[in-house]
């Protein structure tokens, strides 16, 4: 991953509300986002491949569910972005406390 890739992914709205939400949770359900931005599963889930092929994001199936987690071998540039995405994130008004609201559909 290069940067200018990293900073056009960063760039979408709905693909920086994911990462926030991924960063809030850890380890997170398609559904769960799919509820938390209140979008329809297939575009959530091409955001989510974009986020993947860039390998910002990883994923696993667990049944019939695909749970998303930030990718731990970022480079640490990448990393200190992040980092401040989610500071930013927790002192604003949709804060981390928000997405700690998520009901899990998907256990």
């Amino acid at each position: 991953m290069d940067q200018p890739d990293f900073f056009k992914c960063l760039s979408d709205p709905t693909r920086l509300d994911i990462l926030k939400i991924v960063l809030a949770q850890g380890n997170v359900c398609v559904c769960e986002i799919t509820e938390a931005l209140n979008l329809s599963q297939p575009k959530i889930s091409r955001h989510l491949a974009l986020l993947r092929n860039l390998s910002i994001l990883l994923d696993q199936r667990k049944g019939q569910w695909v749970y998303y987690r930030l990718n731990p071998e970022l480079p640490e540039w990448a990393n200190a972005v992040l980092n401040i995405i989610a500071a930013q994130t927790a002192n604003s008004v949709m804060g981390s406390s928000d997405f700690n609201q998520i009901n899990s559909c998907c256990e």
